[in-house]
């Protein structure tokens, strides 16, 4: 039945691709995207959320799980059946975090793995739905990418066509994640594409406008992560936002790292996969145990932490007999969002899968009630701990994926109004100028920094991460040895279009390099032709470049040396030239393929 309904879809679809004009069709595409990106959203949001009430209802309804043992169990059980699908139904391997769909735009022609278009929703439904302290929004993500590239592959769009659809899956995802359009189309124009040129807004706009729908008629509201307005904001708070601003980019510092360091200790612990699994998991076992606000997404307690109650969050734990405490509260939450970093980290490096938007907000939450809540306590002022319960996610997430513009919109929309866009705009962006500061790339783009292939807010270098050293390296130059005359180099001149000549040794090892305007003059002398020998007139390179070098680095050492060739080397020996007019025209070939217009 299905495989009948489907059928007639593609069949429709095809004879609409020949109907309509590329624009038309791309608008229509845009849609279909959106859609399944909703869909997407729906299953694993749904899951999640019972997941939780099940586990919540065992908790609270029992005399055995009083004290929380549900929650124990289920992200044990979670993290080792996210490894044995992993390990049994998808290769072994599986690609983590938004970072991926960078890489497939810059070095993979924007082609991901069908794979992705499932594989996401099923690791990640075991890993955040059974209480993996992580998030379902990255997983979202690369499944919308994943359905706009296939999507384009099926129906043979070129590549600007299939980068753009991957915008709208991720737009369309972010939307129906948390009913939020404007959010989603700024997410995926600020974090994920290079290059968007105006026009290419309105598809990524459909997209996301049919994600948010779809969700919001599908999904009950109290799945989606909204609130009701906050008070409005009081100019007179205003400082405070500004010392908010800086407290949350430190934060973000904080947390940046201890989950890198946390998640690449236990990636790299050498014990077999199953049993590095169940040493993670156990210790997030034991975290959770503590504190049971780490379970899962958490959006549950950056509600009740928003709410008239906020002491309901001790409720269950080993603290209820403090629930009526401030103090006792203040300590709680500010243990629950220090360990935060932790947990993820142990839940993505031990084998589950997952990502950091949901954390970054359950993070901004929990430092803007403890810095607002800290302030009144001691008499300071008398803070609206709501506002600033909201206010903080905005700083967290802007420091995290140095996404302020996503970030202050979506706050404003999931919170029902853009009373508080004064402080969100001020507290995102103090907290994006620090953290940049101290981390140059956001969290998930930190990892391919590290192997030359970031995406910066420096366009040039972005165009440059994307091109392959090795593919402009020309390695068909004549040589010479260096103790020929000069007759040789001016017979290889003569039947050559070369304007440098790389002198190497018998076992080509590189000794010197002649350039033909150095020996100009020498060449029409016939006398010094005849008696000069090639290694006294030739002269080392100011600078050489290995294979693995960056385009980036190697642009700088054009820049740096006022070269127009660089000799290349590979295992201490010659290996060609790259000329810097055969860069440029690549750099200026590859910057026109990634307009999308």
């Amino acid at each position: 039945m299905f495989k009948k309904f489907f059928s007639k879809i593609e069949q429709l679809l095809a004879l609409s691709q020949s109907a309509f004009s590329p624009k038309q069709f791309i608008f229509l595409s845009s849609v279909l995207v959106g859609i399944s990106s909703a869909i997407a959203v729906i299953v694993l949001k749904t899951f999640a959320h019972w997941v939780f009430r099940f586990a919540t209802y065992i908790t609270f309804h029992t005399n055995f799980f009083k004290i929380g043992i549900i929650k124990i169990l289920l992200p044990v059980i979670g993290i080792m059946l996210t490894v044995f699908v992993v390990k049994r139904f998808l290769g072994g391997t599986i690609e983590k975090g938004t970072s991926q769909i960078l890489y497939a735009v810059a070095k993979k022609a924007s082609i991901i793995p069908k794979k992705q278009m499932y594989a996401q929703i099923m690791t990640s439904s075991l890993t955040v739905g059974l209480g993996g302290s992580a998030g379902l929004e990255s997983p979202i993500v690369v499944t919308g990418a994943a359905f706009g590239s296939n999507y384009a592959q099926r129906y043979k769009l070129h590549y600007k066509d299939r980068t753009l659809l991957i915008g709208c899956g991720v737009a369309a995802g972010i939307a129906a994640a948390f009913n939020a359009p404007i959010a989603g189309v700024l997410f995926a124009i600020e974090v994920l594409l290079v290059d968007v040129s105006i026009s290419a807004f309105t598809p990524i706009m459909i997209a996301a406008a049919t994600g948010a729908l779809v969700s919001a008629i599908a999904l009950d509201e109290s799945i989606l992560l909204n609130f009701p307005s906050r008070q409005t904001f009081n100019y007179h708070n205003m400082p405070y936002y500004v010392l908010l601003g800086v407290f949350t980019g430190f934060v973000s510092v904080f947390y940046a790292r201890n989950f890198q360091r946390t998640e690449h200790f236990f990636a790299h612990i050498r014990y077999p996969l199953y049993t590095k699994a169940l040493i993670g998991a156990s210790i997030l076992a034991l975290l959770i145990f503590i504190f049971p606000t780490l379970f899962g997404e958490g959006y549950e307690s950056i509600r009740t932490l928003s709410g008239s109650d906020p002491g309901e969050l001790l409720e269950n734990t080993f603290f209820s007999g403090f629930r009526n405490n401030n103090w006792a509260l203040l300590a709680f939450v500010g243990c629950s969002f220090m360990l935060k970093a932790f947990a993820t980290g142990i839940t993505l490096g031990s084998g589950g899968n997952g990502g950091n938007f949901a954390p970054s907000l359950f993070l901004g939450s929990y430092v803007g009630f403890f810095f607002s809540k800290l302030l009144n306590l001691i008499g300071l002022t008398n803070l609206p701990v709501g506002n600033f319960t909201m206010v903080g996610m905005a700083g967290i997430l802007s420091g995290l994926f140095h996404a302020p513009l996503t970030a202050i919109f979506l706050i404003a929309e999931i919170t029902g109004g853009y009373g508080l866009m004064i402080p969100l705009m001020i507290v995102a962006s103090i907290s994006f100028a620090i953290s940049k500061r101290f981390e140059k790339h956001s969290l998930d783009v930190k990892n391919l920094a590290k192997k030359g292939h970031a995406f910066t807010s420096n366009k040039d270098s972005n165009v440059l991460s994307t091109l392959e050293t090795q593919s402009i390296i020309q390695t068909d130059y004549l040589k010479i040895s260096p103790d020929e005359n000069l007759e040789k180099l001016v017979d290889l001149i003569s039947h050559s279009n070369q304007v440098i000549f790389p002198v190497v040794s018998p076992d080509n090892r590189l000794l010197g390099i002649v350039h033909f305007n150095d020996i100009r003059e020498i060449i029409f002398n016939p006398y010094r032709v005849k008696y000069t020998l090639v290694k006294e007139i030739m002269v080392q390179p100011v600078a050489i470049v290995n294979p693995s070098n960056s385009m980036e680095i190697v642009m700088d050492k054009f820049e740096a040396s006022k070269k127009a060739f660089l000799p290349v080397i590979s295992n201490d020996k010659y290996y060609g030239f790259i000329s810097k007019s055969v860069a440029l025209e690549a750099y200026r070939t590859k910057l026109k393929s990634m307009t999308i217009e």
